[in-house]
């Protein structure tokens, strides 16, 4: 018998061989249970064959018994460690666990025993993808040159070629290869897609290389010869390149493409940039410009809307007013989500307010001559309530807002945007309560309506009403699942998990809250996965164009706001938990309530006894085996359902800095990242990261309060150290910090300063208040700087007030309840600050006051949905 890893002991006789070629074909056609029975027949006369050992453990992977078969794959490789066939399976078992580092490493052992001359094209495809996966651009050419080498008719691998020099920086090599791609095609018929697709590629290749007349000319003569079959493409290359050309067809271009779509905004800024204008410097031109556009296309709306971010003074009010009305006649919505952005202008914020105060009174029913200038229409009436409403809760107006929402909704109270409106005044009031139950009101109008049910579900997480909230989306997930949210967490519905993951946070269950999150990350772990797929198949259907841009997209995926949300939110549960161990093991309940304890053991309870059942069914069922293909891909298994291994880490920093590490280079301009990341750093004791933060935050904003905390932190951290922090880190930490602040400075003195600059501003107070602690002042000391935001000078939100209140929690101050008692009087819209009973009692109140407004509103006529009175059933019994 020959050695462990020897080539002779991968030869097999004529029998056997022909059958290991069986196992290899049934294999590829996926008939599992006749390959797992052939591998058997093989290793019953030679039980150390590795390749046939592999082979079968990558059998019994596809068909679910995975540790089995790897453990098999393992002790193959070791049986026979130069054959090609034993690190490619080994490389696709890789691949599925998503190491795709390791994947590429056992593929290119497989190319180097590859007895056949690296001819093996889909382990090559499958390792171009795989550095495509990655970024290794430089050997990605290399991959796709040995392709197209081996099959170069395929047009697919010059392509492949093209773009993988493209990707590496090499454009001048990727045209090289278009352009002799090009002369081996013959007979190419008219309106061939993929050969299209080609075209528009090879034309952005040339204007990338600012080789914009060739470009030029390959757009007009593929275009002329019917090649190319997005004629609005043509129309943008064309007079982009035009416009780069400066040639005096330009404006004709640019006005074709307007005429083509007169409601896309990007064609009237390319125009008036063809023409030389900068909007800023010469708005006057621009101005006319867009009056002519609006004159041509009446009923365009971009014309008109770009032209009231130009105008100013009376000309501004001239445009105001005909937009204003007519959207008003019309009744859009969104019209104030439409000019909202223009408020930064004081006066165009007044100038809204005066014409739609002045429309609201010349429509309303109780004027007793209607103007003459204005429609008698009922509706524009209600929708100048309705965008005053908007306007004024906007500008923190909450009672005058509520008023003309009362207003409106006595004219028409079936219209369910009254109450989303109400809903979000109220809650910019912080009364969550009030407004989940607005919000409910809305989706009582229509059932069926998924926006709305989805809108009361977040109100009512924000109310902290989460299991009542649950039940609202079960009526719309599927009903076979475990649970509402488990099939939401499977479509990956990023609200529901950071609503949820935040509720839970307020309410002191940090477990739950990190469980949220690291779903959220966890669903974009799968964008970046999915992407694999797509290396290949747009290749293969010649897609060049859109494929380029979704990779500049994964590229930039942890700049979406969704995972930088909950990044911050985690990486700062995760610090608490480093600065304070007890965290760890404190009540996971937090603040809920005997009936919200109850309710949580009795769905547990029945979530067991489902699992219980589920056991039951799988020891029942046959165990022979079958041909059901259960992939490579590691089935994702939830082994901390309550989130506590989340919670009692014994490395909470390095689990925050997992997280927050790709956001050093995605979110630089971010200041509440570049603080996080401080928090982080200076805590892991990595220095230079953390001075690094803290200046890139000082350049963004030298006066943001939670900076100043941080730097006066990290000037007090070095002095208190035990010894100082060795070099080459030490003195560039210390020389970093002292560009931010002068060591002259005393701490208590910069405190002082920041507070006497910003006296009426609550963040600042609050800031100076968590500096001196940090600066150990006494806790009566701490505790009366922050009272003196209760001042009246002093600009105090309700979101402000929260994070005071949560401040004095953290330093278990005695006085929480005398500010609850200060606060719930001075925001008198609020029910935030209330009691735990009387917070009690406004749950109950919410819920059965939903219940009630339902059996009115079937009363009059409306059908209930079928679920309609199990959910209120269900929500009573979790109150």
């Amino acid at each position: 018998m020959s050695k462990r890893g020897t080539t002779p002991n991968r030869f097999l006789p004529p029998k056997e061989s022909s059958l290991f070629k069986e196992l290899l074909s049934l294999y590829e056609t996926k008939q599992l249970k006749k390959g797992l029975k052939t591998a058997d027949q093989i290793l019953k006369k030679y039980p150390e064959h590795g390749e046939t050992l592999c082979m079968k453990g990558l059998v019994l992977v596809h068909m679910g018994r995975r540790e089995e078969g790897i453990e098999l794959v393992r002790k193959g490789i070791r049986m026979d460690l130069a054959s090609h066939i034993v690190w490619h399976v080994f490389g696709l078992i890789q691949k599925g666990e998503k190491k795709y580092e390791d994947a590429l490493k056992s593929y290119t052992q497989a190319l180097r025993f590859d007895k056949i001359g690296q001819e093996n094209m889909n382990l090559l495809r499958d390792v171009a993808q795989l550095q495509t996966q990655l970024r290794l651009y430089d050997g990605l050419v290399e991959t796709r040159y040995m392709l197209l080498r081996l099959r170069p008719t395929a047009r697919q691998n010059w392509i492949a070629l093209a773009v993988a020099y493209h990707l590496s920086g090499n454009l001048a090599e990727a045209k090289k290869v278009l352009v002799e791609y090009e002369k081996t095609l013959k007979n190419v018929p008219h309106y061939d897609v993929e050969h299209s697709e080609m075209l528009l590629y090879h034309v952005r290749v040339l204007e990338e290389l600012e080789q914009h007349s060739e470009a030029l000319a390959l757009l007009d003569v593929s275009a002329k010869d019917r090649a190319i079959v997005d004629k609005t493409a043509i129309m943008e290359v064309r007079a982009r390149l035009l416009s780069k050309l400066k040639s005096d067809e330009a404006e004709h271009a640019w006005k074709v493409l307007v005429e083509h779509n007169p409601e896309c905004y990007d064609y009237y800024k390319g125009y008036m940039s063809n023409q030389g204008l900068n909007i800023d410097e010469n708005p006057a031109e621009a101005l006319a410009i867009l009056r002519e556009f609006s004159t041509q296309f009446p009923k365009a709306n971009v014309p008109r809307r770009l032209s009231l971010s130009l105008a100013s003074g009376e000309e501004f009010q001239a445009l105001a007013e005909p937009y204003v009305l007519s959207a008003l006649k019309k009744g859009i919505p969104s019209l104030f989500v439409d000019v909202k952005s223009l408020y930064t202008d004081p006066a165009k914020l007044k100038s809204f307010e005066d014409i739609a105060e002045s429309i609201r009174k010349d429509t309303s029913p109780d004027t007793s001559v209607a103007s003459s200038s204005v429609s008698t229409e009922p509706t524009t009436y209600l929708w100048s309530l309705y965008f005053l409403a908007q306007h004024y809760s906007y500008l923190s107006q909450y009672a005058k807002a509520l008023e003309l929402l009362d207003l409106a909704l006595a004219h028409t109270p079936t219209l369910p945007e009254l109450y989303t409106c109400r809903a979000r005044t109220l809650k910019r009031a912080g009364d969550f309560h009030g407004a989940s139950r607005a919000m409910e009101d809305a989706r009582l109008l229509d059932g069926q309506d998924r926006f709305l049910n989805t809108k009361s579900a977040k109100y009512r997480m924000r109310a902290g009403l989460i299991d009542e909230a649950s039940a609202l989306l079960g009526l719309f997930t599927k009903k076979d699942a475990s649970s509402p949210g488990a099939d939401l967490e499977e479509m990956q519905s990023l609200f529901y998990l950071l609503e949820e993951g935040d509720a839970h946070r307020r309410a002191g269950r940090l477990n739950l809250a990190l469980k949220k999150y690291a779903a959220v990350q966890r669903v974009f772990d799968d964008y970046e996965d999915d992407q694999y797929d797509f290396h290949g198949y747009s290749l293969r259907k010649f897609t060049v164009n859109i494929y380029l841009n979704v990779l500049d997209w994964e590229d930039h995926l942890r700049s979406h706001p969704s995972y930088i949300k909950a990044a911050l939110a985690a990486s700062r549960i995760y610090v608490d938990i480093f600065d304070d161990p007890k965290l760890a093991s404190g009540n996971v309940d937090g603040d809920a309530t005997d009936a919200e304890k109850k309710a949580k053991k009795k769905a547990k309870k029945a979530q067991k006894e489902k699992e219980d059942a589920a056991k039951k069914a799988a020891a029942a069922a046959p165990t022979t085996s079958t041909n059901e293909d259960k992939g490579l891909d590691v089935p994702y298994k939830d082994d901390d359902p309550d989130g506590m291994k989340l919670l009692s880490t014994p490395e909470p920093l390095e689990l925050a800095w997992k997280l927050l590490q790709p956001l050093t280079t995605l979110a630089q301009n971010n200041i509440e990242v570049l603080i996080a990341i401080y928090d982080v750093a200076i805590r892991r004791r990595k220095y230079l990261q953390a001075a690094q933060a803290l200046a890139r935050a000082r350049a963004l904003d030298s006066e943001y309060p939670d900076l100043h905390v941080r730097i006066v932190h990290a000037r007090h951290f070095v002095s208190i150290l035990p010894e100082p922090i060795p070099p080459p880190v030490g003195p560039i930490f210390i020389e970093t910090l002292g560009k931010i602040l002068s060591e002259d400075v005393s701490l208590e003195t910069y405190n002082s300063q920041f507070l006497q600059n910003h006296p009426t501003s609550a963040q600042t107070i609050l800031a100076a208040a968590q500096t001196s602690r940090v600066l150990g002042a006494p806790l009566q000391e701490v505790e009366d700087l922050i009272f003196t935001t209760l001042r009246d000078e002093v600009q105090l939100d309700v979101k402000t007030a929260l994070e005071i209140s949560s401040f004095l929690k953290k330093i278990k101050s005695s006085r929480v309840n005398e500010l609850h008692q200060a606060l719930d009087a001075k925001f008198t819209l609020s029910t935030a600050f209330k009691t735990p009973d009387e917070l009690a009692k406004l749950r109950e109140w919410v819920l059965t006051t939903n219940s009630n407004s339902s059996s009115e509103r079937t009363g009059n006529g409306a059908a209930p949905m079928e679920n309609e009175a199990e959910l209120g059933k269900e929500a009573g019994e979790s109150v």
